[in-house]
């Protein structure tokens, strides 16, 4: 009986890792400068888009928190 319970153990903890012996090797990058160049100039333009839209965004919720019932103001005529 022992016998069977450390081959199970034995057993159960090499085919828990048989998952880690599937990858062989890194993923090698070829990807040159130029790539990450235009990589970065494609995410600069993202950013530069979305400035203005997150400056919109909170001059809507600045509007929409002012208080609305302000006393009116008068104005004078000559």
């Amino acid at each position: 009986m022992k016998t069977t319970t450390a081959r199970n153990a034995v057993l159960m903890s090499i085919c828990s890792a048989s998952s880690a012996f599937a990858a062989g090797g890194a993923r090698e990058d070829n990807s040159g400068i130029f790539v990450w160049i235009f990589l970065g100039f494609c995410a600069l333009i993202v950013v530069v888009q979305a400035i203005p839209a997150l400056l919109m965004l909170f001059g809507f919720a600045k509007g929409l928190s002012k208080n609305k019932a302000a006393e009116p103001q008068t104005v004078k005529s000559r």
